[in-house]
């Protein structure tokens, strides 16, 4: 039995940073944590309530907390998610603010747009999730993620999809590759994501694989 190991884990601390940036002594920690992870559903909450896209194009929220503030940086893959930045980050600030009951602490979002979105797997992982939700060809869905990503300078790309492709009684699965995906390279500059669409046959899991680049 194979032992698989997640590659953002796996590089933590040589090519891959943490999202979430705090110390926290061992009575607080497991309260600091729980308010990370409302934190990010709250995000992801106000992105599907106020965008009109059924994605959320988000590629990375990082938290950095100090003794009284909690900095979060929201990395967007495309600017029209926010047309007024300055009133969406004021509600989302106040979104957070009532889920955390924060009164000592201050907050302060910053919203980032990126360069290259397509370099994000998680930004990937929903365009083919719309498409697969949309009943498009998967063949065709994997040779357009494909163009997305080599748009944006990428060494290599792996995407597995796997569940009930087009509607069949047996579940079967459908990869396609590009490049080289060096996983035992620790140099290697990697974004892993996996993403599950529900359909009208059921559950697709989604698996991506990005090489940017070696250290």
């Amino acid at each position: 039995m194979g032992h698989k190991v997640n590659p953002m884990g796996f590089r933590l601390g040589l090519t891959q940073n943490h999202n979430s940036v705090w110390f926290a002594q061992k009575r607080e920690y497991t309260r600091t944590l729980r308010e990370d992870i409302k934190i990010h559903k709250c995000i992801e909450f106000f992105f599907q309530r106020h965008q009109r896209k059924s994605y959320l194009g988000i590629g990375r929220i990082e938290i950095q907390r100090k003794i009284d503030l909690i900095n979060i940086i929201i990395y967007i893959g495309f600017p029209i998610f926010f047309k007024n930045e300055k009133n969406e980050i004021t509600r989302v600030k106040n979104d957070i603010k009532r889920t955390l009951y924060l009164r000592d602490q201050k907050l302060n979002i910053n919203a980032e747009i990126l360069a290259k979105p397509y370099q994000k797997t998680n930004i990937l992982a929903e365009y083919i999730a719309l498409q697969l939700e949309k009943r498009v060809a998967v063949k065709k869905i994997l040779q357009k993620a494909v163009e997305l990503a080599k748009k944006d300078e990428i060494e290599g790309i792996r995407i597995r999809i796997a569940g009930r492709l087009g509607g069949r009684e047996r579940t079967r699965k459908t990869k396609i590759k590009l490049g080289r995906v060096t996983l035992q390279t620790l140099r290697a500059e990697m974004d892993y994501s996996s993403f599950t669409v529900r359909t009208i046959h059921g559950a697709l899991g989604i698996q991506l694989w990005i090489f940017m680049k070696e250290q």
